[in-house]
């Protein structure tokens, strides 16, 4: 049964000066919703409402078994090593929280997005996503169970996507990032990948970056031809 994560919440700086629209941004492995609270203000979009969600409490196997923020069990580096049950209970949580935001705005106005082990998740809801979102952001992540692909939803089958990783990142390699990228690339999406000379972190540059697409994703005042189905 799903259940409303408990969130951070940045309320738009000047909710007048544009239409509204939502980023749920999803932290990583033992940190919390206020994780990327500071970059707000450096993004420049007044009229977003930023939603961080904070993931529940429960023992890291990978970590010998401490309790911490986590979206989902890892017991292994690598491919197959995420518990399949947490990640479907977070799925239904994440897309509940979207749910709520949904009574204010349209679907194509959210972005989902996500770092380490948010963005896993950030992608693999989204991907699977009943309605066309605006655009998904994976920071420093992976695709979880690749060989799963079919179960992508009709309707996200062309939704925007940015990627960005750092080229020295020590928890998540950067070919898990570039695999991540080149397994939902196609004609019909826009992927964009971008690398930096950072480790497993934000930096500036990437900072700035996010702050342009999200701006393409979410203007002021959108060309609704941006969202005509094809």
């Amino acid at each position: 049964m799903s259940e409303l994560l408990r969130c951070v919440v940045v309320d738009p700086a000047d909710p007048q000066s544009g239409r509204p629209a939502v980023v749920v941004w999803l932290h990583g492995l033992g940190a919390s919703g206020h994780d990327f609270e500071p970059i707000v203000p450096h993004l420049g979009l007044p009229w977003v409402r930023f939603v961080f969600p904070h993931a529940p409490q429960r023992p890291v196997t990978i970590n010998g078994g401490m309790v911490m923020p986590s979206w989902y069990d890892i017991t292994h580096l690598g491919a197959g090593g995420q518990n399949e049950s947490h990640i479907a209970e977070t799925s239904s949580n994440v897309e509940a929280l979207i749910a709520r935001e949904r009574e204010s705005v349209a679907a194509e106005r959210i972005v989902l997005a996500g770092f380490s082990q948010g963005g896993a998740i950030a992608l693999w809801v989204g991907l699977r996503y009943a309605e066309r979102l605006a655009g998904l952001m994976i920071l420093s992540s992976y695709e979880m169970f690749p060989e799963r692909r079919q179960e992508r939803s009709l309707e996200n089958r062309s939704t925007p996507i940015l990627f960005g990783h750092g080229l020295h990142d020590p928890m998540v390699p950067v070919d898990r990032g570039r695999a991540a990228h080149e397994g939902v690339a196609s004609r019909e999406r826009d992927t964009r990948w971008l690398e930096y000379p950072m480790g497993h972190e934000v930096c500036q540059p990437e900072i700035a970056d996010i702050a342009a697409w999200l701006r393409e994703r979410l203007p002021a005042s959108p060309d609704l031809a941006l969202f005509d189905s094809e």
